[in-house]
C-alpha cells in the first residue's frame, strides 16, 4: 500500500471513530509506529487531527473539509442505500438537477438502468460521466471553475448557467443538518452553487448518511424549511430529524439492511 492510500484510510479512520491508536494502526497497516506517527503529522498539518499522547483525535474545526477521496469511502454502503431511495423518488421525465460530492455521485450511479429519460443538470463532472451514456437521458454540465479533487463546477459561471433553467427536482449533498442551523457546508463556492441550484428547483430533496445529522459546518446553505424531503439511515427519532419534521419536511428514514428494488446498470443482480 502506498503511503497516499494508507493516510487516506487513516484520515478516514479518524473520522468514523474520532481517535486512533499508534500501535494498533501499526498492527493494521504492517508498518513501524514511527511511520503511522510520520502519516499522524501530515494529517496534522492538514487540520485533519490533534496528535495526544499513544495517537491522535480528530479536529471537530468547522471549516475542515474531508478529502473527497475519504468521503466516497466513509458509509458507501449507507449512501448506496440512500441514494436508491432519493432515485426511487424520481420521476420519469424529470429535469433534475443533481449536486456534487460522494452521495449524489452514489445518486447518478443508483439512476442509471431505471430508463427515467432524465435531463441531467450537474456541476459535478463525475455524475455527468456517470449518466453521458445513459439511454434517452440528456445531460447539461455547467460552466464554471473545475475544483481540483471534487472535479466539481464553482463559481459564477455555475451559478449563471443554473439562473437559465427551472427544473423539477435538485438532490443536494451536504456536509451538516442541525435542528437549530438547518443545512450547511465546507466551502463556501460550493454553498453558493447549491443555494443556486435550490433557487431554481420545485422541490429540494437533500441526502445525507448518518454522519451529517447534528453537524454544523462553516457555511449555511438553508433553513429546515426550506428543503422539502431529506433521505437518511440516520435514526427517526434523531434530534436534527426531529425538528425537521417540526418545519414541515417530509423525512424518509432508510433501513441499514434495506435491499434494492431496482438493480443498477452492471450490478452483480444484473449479471445472475
Amino acid at each position: 500500500m502506498d503511503v497516499k492510500t494508507r493516510r487516506e484510510r487513516i484520515e478516514q479512520q479518524v473520522r468514523t471513530a474520532r481517535e486512533i491508536n499508534y500501535a494498533e494502526l501499526a498492527a493494521e497497516f504492517d508498518v513501524s509506529e514511527m511511520t503511522i506517527r510520520r502519516d499522524v503529522e501530515a494529517l496534522e498539518s492538514l487540520g485533519v487531527v490533534r496528535r495526544v499522547v499513544g495517537g491522535a483525535i480528530a479536529v471537530q474545526g468547522k471549516d475542515t473539509e474531508p478529502s473527497f477521496a475519504t468521503r466516497m469511502a466513509d458509509a458507501a454502503q449507507e449512501k448506496n442505500h440512500i441514494a436508491d431511495v432519493v432515485a426511487e423518488l424520481i420521476g420519469r421525465k424529470e429535469t433534475l438537477i443533481l449536486d456534487s460530492g460522494s452521495t449524489a455521485l452514489a445518486v447518478a450511479n443508483s439512476l442509471k438502468g431505471r430508463g427515467l429519460g432524465l435531463t441531467v443538470v450537474t456541476p459535478s463532472v463525475l455524475a455527468a460521466l456517470a449518466l453521458v451514456d445513459e439511454p434517452d437521458t440528456t445531460v447539461v454540465l455547467t460552466g464554471g471553475e473545475l475544483r481540483a479533487g471534487e472535479l466539481s463546477l464553482i463559481g459564477a459561471g455555475a451559478e449563471d448557467t443554473l439562473a437559465n433553467y427551472n427544473c423539477d427536482t435538485f438532490v443536494m449533498g451536504v456536509a451538516g443538518i442541525d435542528g437549530d442551523r438547518g443545512i450547511s457546508d465546507y466551502h463556501q463556492a460550493e454553498s453558493r452553487v447549491k443555494r443556486a441550484a435550490s433557487r431554481r428547483a420545485d422541490r429540494v430533496i437533500v441526502a445525507a448518511d448518518k454522519s451529517k445529522l447534528g453537524r454544523v459546518t462553516f457555511v449555511s446553505i438553508a433553513t429546515l424549511a426550506q428543503v422539502d424531503t431529506i433521505v437518511s439511515d440516520g435514526p427517526a427519532d434523531h434530534p436534527a430529524l426531529v425538528a425537521a419534521r417540526g418545519a414541515g419536511v417530509e423525512v424518509i428514514c432508510v433501513a441499514a439492511q434495506r435491499h434494492r428494488t431496482t438493480p443498477r446498470a452492471g450490478s452483480e443482480a444484473d449479471a445472475r
